[in-house]
This record gives C-alpha cells, structure tokens and sequence, in this order.
C-alpha cells in the first residue's frame, strides 16, 4: 500500500509530546567501581526534572535509585556558573553530591539504605563542583563559588578543600576570576587546576596551572605556568601514572592532546597533531573525554574529525603517536569512565547516533589489544535512555551540508527532511522549513537522535540544524568567526542556509520557520530583526536586549559578550544596534515566546520586554512563562507545552492544522485576527499567512 498524500499539518505521526517526556530520559556522568558496579545520573522529567544517582550491580545487574524520593527534596545538581557539572564524585564505597535546593555537599554511602549526610554548613553561601578526593589527607577539593557578599556582588570563585571530618572549606587557591578542574599528581605533592579571568570564557585564553603542595596540602610558592595564555585555551587536565602532565589545548588551532613531564622541565608536546578536536566548550564542570591506559602506553580518547560526521573513539599510541579508530556503531559520546583491573579494561560512556536514542553502554576487554579490536556488537547495552520501539519509517536521518554564506565563506549545517513512513506531499508541495539554532553561542548542533526533531519531522517539517560560523568543531579560526560579529555572523549563515535550501527545491521558500534557545534564540530574533527571510519564529528563553545581558546576568558570562559584541559601556551604541528589543518595529514576522520564570542567565524581564513590543506592533505573539523553571526547562509539562506551543502557534500564523494539549498551561496568541486564542481546537487560520 502507498504512502497517502497530504498536506502540512495533516501527517499523523505517533511521536506526541507525551511520549516523548514519559519515555524519555537524559543520562549522564557514569562511573565505574573497583567491583564492576556502574554509577550514573539520570534527569527525569516526570520527577519535576530533578537529578538522580542510580547504582547497578555488576554481580546481577539489579539497578537502584541511591539518591532518596522526590519527597526527600534531594536533587543532584549543582549551580556553580548556574550551568553546573561535576556535581557528584563516587569514590570507594561513598559518593559526594551537591544537593540543587540548599548547594550544600553531601556524603552518602552506596550501600542500600543510606541516607544523605550534611558536609558543608546549613547557613553557607558557597556552592561547589568539579570534585577530586585527596584520601590521605581525607578531604575533597573542590572548586568554590562563595556567594556571601549578596546577590548584588560578583561571586568570588577559588579552589577549595573541604574537611571530611568537620566540613570546614579553606581556600586553597585564590587570584583568578575562575578555576576549574583541580587534579592532584600521584605521589599527592602537586596540584593542576585550570583559570581564566574576565572577560575571557574557558575557551579563549585560559591558563593551566601547577603548585606545589606541602604535606597537609596547602600551596607552597607561586603556581608554574605549563601551557595556555594569550589566544590558547586549556583544558582536562591530567596526571599520568608516571607524574606525566596530560590536557587539551588549541595551541595549534585544534583542540589537540598534549603532555609534558614537569619533573624533566619538558617542554608541552601534542600527542597527535591533527586537524580535529579532542576537546569540546567547557560549558560544564566534569568534562572528561580522554583516560590514560596502561601505564601511559595509550590514551582512549574522543574527537571530532571535520571530515567525518559525528564524534569518534580512538587510541592513541603513546611511543609510535598513531591513531587507531574504533569500530564502536555509535557517533556521539558523553564523559568516559574507566576500570583497570586484573580482569581487563571496563568502558562506560553514554552515546548514540542519528538513528539510536542515547543509552548508557558497557565494553569490556581483557587488554589493548581487546579494545583495538572490538567491534560494535562487544558494546553491552546497559541502560536506554527511551524504551521506544519507534519503526524506522518514522525517523529522519541527518545529512551533513556545507553551503555558501557571505563574504565567500561556507558554513554547516545539519539537514533533516521530513519523514513518515504513511505520507508524503501531493507533488509540486514542499516541505516548510524549521531552521534550529544552537545555544552558547559557542557550541554545536550534534547528529545524535534527537526525539524532538522528530516530532517535526514525522508531522511534515524539514530541519536544518545550523553550525554558523562561531560553532565548535571546526577549529579555532571557525569558533572565532564570532568575535566581534554576534548577531552579523550568525544571522548571515542561517539566513544563508534558509536561501540555499529554498534554492536547491528541497523546501517551501515561503514557508520558512526559525527557532532557538539562550542565544539561539538571541540569533532567531536578531534574524527577524535584521533580515526578511523567515515567516514566523519561535524564541526559547532567548536574548532580546544584549546591553540587558551585558548589565544583569550572573559572573560566568558577564563579560561574554566583551568578545562576542565589544566590551560594555563602551560600545554602549553598538549594543543596542544589536539587540532586537531595540529593533522590534522592524520585525515582520509572527513570534512566540517561551521562558522560564527563575531563569538567572536570561532574566524573564527579557521575554517580558519582547512580547511587549510585538503586541504593541500589532503582530501575533504569545509569551509562555512557566513558573518554577530556570534555563531550560525540566518539568514534563513545561517540555510538552513548548513543543505543542510552538508547532500550534506556526499552525495559526501559517494556516495549517495544529493541536495543543488542553491539560496544559493555557495559551493566548494576542494579536491573532479574528479567531483569537485557540488553546486546544487546532483549527487553522488560513487566511493570515496572507494578511501578513
């Protein structure tokens, strides 16, 4: 039986936004104990979106929630740069945690049954992250964020210890805006630690860092500078069974691996000079894509090869410096953990790929040279992060594009076409066009399985996942296309991308929709702004006032914008050509709004500021504020609504069917002719394409 032809809006697809937040989890950070038992953290939507630890024993394979219930209040997350990471370290039988309610550190004990222990005081203003147990000196280093001087001061940030008798924090290491990544060498007498300091991020010129430690573990003399400076950033620091110095650093242009033996007064040298990147944006805390093998034999490592698609795992041979690719069927990989033992190598890691949902997988070898030649049947799944059986007739497979953009460069982007395996469109009808653009800015748009775009795709849409130029993995020079040029570059290349779509007959030129999140959604409303291309978008606590961000959002992109714009107040005027608020009566098209209320690193006040002057222009907006969600939302009602939200408000102003959930938080689009809000009944608006 043949596909049925229908028109946009008209595809039944079984991928509902119920589905997707009931059946789908995210994971991350696993852990591997001396045992074989498996550790990681689950975010789940139906719990709020709180974090959770969950164990596994290797002996049965039996999983267990060790964080307590919803009830308990215990969330596991940490609000260090707002963005968190390395919110937990399991060593030995114990795990340390931040706790997101209070930011106090937790001790909790991995057999079944243990509660959650108070380490840090009930009054305290710090928050931590980034954890590395010194045992013989029984305390945790951790990376501290000292909030005491109140919300209208900048956050002190040093390296830290805290006691794991008494739970008194000291500070190790002070003198820079931030750290990341403390490590202590074998032998306990020295410390690694990452810095950078205003208004740089941890990928522009970041330093890497070496002090001596006496024996109670306090810093002796100045710290030594091993790498990074001017226009080099470094990062993932690592000490080598043999006091080796191990990190990643774009020195040469690429993320690359380096190592040097600071007892020698080596000199850093790159294990594998190579076009590729080995490292990605430092976003979070806990980042850890590399682990040293056998002795410093190997290192297993993850990289991005422009050339290929997706990310890869390798092994680096440390004597011959050669590269070997493993066969492991998956294109996209979180943080590695590894057991060495007697028995062989255990690797843990979450990935997938354009056709597999995320799931946490398990490869165990006997040596290296097991793990060179495994293969991609040897990985054991462990945990999906979906039990979704979904048929593959509904599922859009990305295909890597680099187009032609302004000032005779190329950009990427990611083009997924619309898919359902029971429809197509009568011919001579093309698909409409949902440009996505990625947060950050200094980021990327991944080819892993993305649910959500599914969503849009099984229903009629085409995507293009958009690598301006600004994005991570292509190097130095391409992240530095945006500097200066946020809100030129970025606009350029997704309008770009729209037109050549347009041209190449694969989409509806008419019918082009643009959405985006925190900058994303900064880029979305500046391509409303300044260009006309894009028929309706959709903005997802994204900027609207970049002179706004600049003044009011929290220490870790402060002065992010110094590089990405020019540094504030002094291209005060620049600002605000920049910034859409500025420019709302030159907006043409529909625009929804979706923020979250507690949101500290886009206050709502800009969403707010928007919506305002788009209903005052007379143009169809809606502002959805959902109470009690930050940056990004977590609950599985707010997930569902701005998915059903969005597809429902470009069916209004685009004249297709679309539903919205009527459980769901009410929805008005003002300004919309005639028929007024519709929260639930989907009936199109045929007309207003036009009248707009």
């Amino acid at each position: 039986m043949g596909k049925k032809q229908a028109a946009l809006g008209e595809w039944e697809s079984p991928i509902s936004s119920e589905l997707i937040v009931s059946k789908v989890l995210r994971l991350g950070s696993p852990s591997v104990l001396p045992n074989g038992d498996i550790t990681w953290v689950e975010m789940r939507p139906s719990e709020q979106g709180r974090s959770v630890l969950i164990h596994r024993c290797a002996a049965d394979g039996s999983t267990r929630d060790i964080t307590p219930e919803p009830s308990s209040g215990f969330n596991v997350r940490t609000r260090v740069h707002e963005y968190g990471g390395g919110e937990h370290l399991v060593a030995g039988s114990k795990v340390y945690f931040s706790n997101f309610v209070d930011q106090r550190v937790y001790v909790q004990d991995l057999t079944p049954g243990s509660e959650p222990v108070a380490l840090t005081a009930a009054d305290s203003k710090q928050r931590f992250a980034n954890y590395a147990l010194d045992e013989p000196r029984n305390r945790l280093l951790a990376v501290c964020e000292d909030h005491s001087k109140g919300d209208d001061q900048e956050a002190s940030n040093s390296i830290a210890a805290i006691d794991l008798a008494t739970g008194a924090v000291k500070q190790l290491v002070t003198g820079h805006d931030f750290f990341s990544s403390p490590v202590l060498s074998p032998d306990g007498s020295k410390m690694a630690y990452v810095a950078w300091d205003h208004p740089n991020m941890p990928w522009d010129d970041v330093l890497l860092l070496v002090t001596d430690l006496e024996g109670a573990g306090l810093p002796v003399g100045e710290p030594r500078l091993v790498a990074g400076g001017k226009d080099t950033s470094v990062q993932q620091p690592q000490w080598g069974p043999d006091g080796a110095l191990y990190f990643i650093s774009d020195a040469s242009g690429w993320w690359n691996l380096y190592r040097t033996q600071l007892e020698q007064d080596s000199q850093p040298a790159a294990l594998l000079p190579m076009a590729a990147e080995f490292g990605t944006p430092p976003w979070l805390f806990g980042l850890h894509s590399y682990e040293i093998l056998q002795e410093g034999a190997a290192v297993l490592t993850l990289f991005d090869d422009p050339a290929a698609a997706g990310s890869q795992l390798g092994v680096i041979d440390t004597a011959t410096l050669s590269l070997t690719r493993l066969s492991t069927g998956y294109s996209s990989y979180g943080k590695l953990a590894v057991l060495h033992a007697a028995e062989g190598l255990t690797i843990v890691t979450v990935a997938g790929s354009p056709s597999t949902p995320q799931a946490l997988v398990k490869l165990q070898v006997p040596d290296l040279a097991g793990l060179l030649a495994s293969s991609p049947s040897d990985w054991q799944l462990i945990k999906p992060s979906t039990d979704l059986q979904l048929d593959p007739g509904f599922i859009s497979q990305p295909r890597s594009i680099e187009y032609p953009t302004e000032g005779g460069v190329t950009a990427f982007m990611n083009f997924y076409p619309p898919t359902n395996k029971d429809y197509e469109f009568p011919p001579g009808q093309l698909p409409a066009l949902l440009v996505k653009i990625h947060g950050g800015p200094t980021s990327a748009a991944s080819t892993l399985f993305n649910i959500g775009y599914q969503f849009w795709t099984s229903r009629g849409f085409a995507i293009a996942d958009v690598n301006y130029g600004g994005s991570t993995g292509f190097g130095r020079s391409y992240r530095n296309r945006l500097r200066g040029n946020w809100g030129v570059t970025d606009v350029n290349d997704c309008c770009a991308a729209a037109r050549y779509l347009a041209d190449q007959g694969l989409v509806d030129g008419s019918s082009l929709c643009i959405d985006g999140g925190s900058a994303g959604g900064y880029t979305m409303l500046a391509v409303l702004a300044f260009r006309d291309v894009f028929s309706a978008g959709a903005s997802h606590y994204g900027v609207a006032d970049a002179e706004l961000l600049a003044q009011h959002t929290h220490k870790f992109e402060s002065r992010y914008l110094d590089l990405l714009i020019g540094p504030y107040p002094a291209d005060k005027e620049l600002y605000q050509q920049r910034s859409p608020i500025h420019s709302a009566d030159k907006i043409s098209a529909p625009v929804a709004l979706f923020q979250g209320d507690e949101d500290k690193i886009v206050p709502p006040e800009q969403s707010e500021a928007m919506w305002e002057a788009l209903k005052a222009k007379g143009l169809p907006t809606t502002l959805m504020m959902y109470k009690g969600e930050q940056h990004g939302f977590r609950k599985a009602e707010n997930i569902r609504s701005a998915l059903e939200g969005e597809m429902f408000f470009y069916g209004q102003v685009l004249g297709f069917k679309a539903s919205y959930s009527p459980e769901l938080q009410p929805m008005t689009i003002d300004n919309l002719p005639d028929t007024g809000a519709k929260p639930a009944t989907g009936a199109p608006a045929a007309a207003l394409k036009d009248e707009l």
